[in-house]
């Protein structure tokens, strides 16, 4: 299952043995009999259906975590001709026991009012766009209205958890906790082996981490969506997309102090701004609304630790870099490829030679899924849920601060030089 060029972890030290638990759908023991375990699914989309742009698949991962025990009962989505497209599609399978009996709904509204207390979902799994959930508004408030009228119901939800304010988010977030909804949100990175093995050694060797280095280099070639290049849409790419190395700075680092972020972006308009392979128009994007092409981070941790962040809009064809360093006194832990080749360096003391960890078949989102529900089942200790609906928003935080501070860093230039960003 791993590999690596030297032992690894102190003599007599206790650590769970997490690299010999089984990840991969295929290795698993079938499912075992049982009560019928009914689902909600929000959204017809690609997280929760899958496509050939990524690995994506929730329901995928469900259907072999709960075999014929699985009833999803409602999808919803406003889209009713997607919907009921991919449930066609699940109905023309081997899966047709999980759907045949679902019905489709236009929101949670319309679920919410025929919902019987003897039909309760065991879980809503929600994969709908962020600016429908995560806030108080009528509309947006999905996960109010669960908790309102389904409290202990379990919750999914993909991250980022909104696109409306960090304020509101936290004020969802509370509103959670009081009702007992469990929930889980979608940060499968911090679910790999490899990041795993990262909190370990961190963990066993007492470790304070002294600085973290994340760097987040997408290929552009492909991405022809409009709304992931409008940022009063996706909010940009730190929120969007860079949100899963914001998130695994602060689970291997700590807290942040908001404060001391600090940053500059390399902006559309600018000479080296200029994109050769845009697969869209995006002169029809207000001027005002695209996204930055570099966006370079600073912040202090509560710890006194420093931590940065580049996210960078710059590479042709389809394969992205992504590499996240982590130092600590004699340690240096380094992750790189988490999406797609996940594998761990590691430098310790006494000792110039890097350690090397890669599994295979390691798969985080069916190991997000399987957790969740193995708590659902059995517990809220049967299983680690590693990121809370809680420990989310201050990932959003984190990434709202830092595309508050290089805007305002751009603001400020712009009037320092008098240039106009349009």
């Amino acid at each position: 299952m791993s590999e690596q060029t030297q032992n690894s972890g102190d003599a007599g030290a206790t650590v769970p043995d997490f690299e010999h638990v089984e990840t991969a759908m295929y290795r698993q023991e079938p499912p075992s009999p049982g009560d019928d375990f009914r689902l909600v699914i929000v959204g017809a989309g690609n997280i929760n259906f899958g496509s050939d742009e990524g690995p994506w698949n929730h329901s995928f991962r469900l259907e072999h975590k709960l075999g014929p025990r699985l009833k999803v009962i409602a999808l919803i989505d406003p889209a009713q001709d997607r919907a009921n497209e991919v449930l066609e599609a699940k109905r023309n399978s081997f899966v047709v026991s999980a759907y045949k009996d679902t019905v489709v709904y236009r929101d949670i509204e319309d679920y919410l009012k025929v919902v019987k207390p003897e039909s309760q979902p065991h879980a809503i799994w929600v994969g709908s766009p962020p600016a429908f959930r995560g806030r108080l508004e009528k509309g947006r408030n999905l996960e109010v209205l669960v908790a309102e009228h389904l409290p202990n119901t379990a919750l999914f939800v993909e991250k980022p958890i909104t696109t409306g304010p960090v304020e509101e988010a936290a004020q969802v977030s509370k509103i959670l906790k009081k009702q007992s909804n469990l929930t889980s949100v979608g940060y499968m990175l911090r679910y790999l082996k490899v990041v795993q093995k990262m909190k370990q050694i961190i963990t066993e060797n007492n470790l304070v981490v002294m600085a973290v280095n994340g760097r987040y280099v997408t290929a552009y070639e492909h991405l022809s969506k409009e709304w992931w290049w409008n940022k009063k849409h996706s909010l940009g790419p730190v929120i969007e997309q860079a949100t899963h190395f914001c998130d695994l700075a602060r689970y291997l680092g700590g807290e942040v102090d908001l404060s001391s972020v600090f940053a500059h972006s390399l902006e559309h308009n600018e000479p080296a701004g200029k994109l050769h392979k845009l697969n869209l128009d995006e002169e029809a994007i207000p001027p005002e609304d695209r996204i930055p092409r570099v966006t370079s981070a600073t912040w202090k941790y509560e710890s006194g630790a420093v931590g940065s962040l580049m996210h960078c809009v710059a590479l042709h064809g389809q394969d992205f870099f992504t590499h996240l360093d982590v130092f600590a006194d004699g340690y240096y832990l380094r992750l790189v490829d988490p999406y797609f080749a996940p594998t761990l360096y590691v430098r310790r003391p006494g000792d110039d030679h890097e350690e090397i960890y890669r599994y295979t078949d390691d798969d985080p989102f069916f190991s997000e899924v399987s957790n969740l529900i193995d708590c659902i089942e059995h517990g809220p200790n049967a299983a680690p849920i590693l990121s809370s609906y809680e420990d989310a928003v201050k990932t959003y935080a984190l990434t709202w601060a830092i595309r508050l501070a290089s805007e305002k860093d751009t603001d400020e230039l712009a009037k320092l030089h008098n240039v106009s960003l349009s």
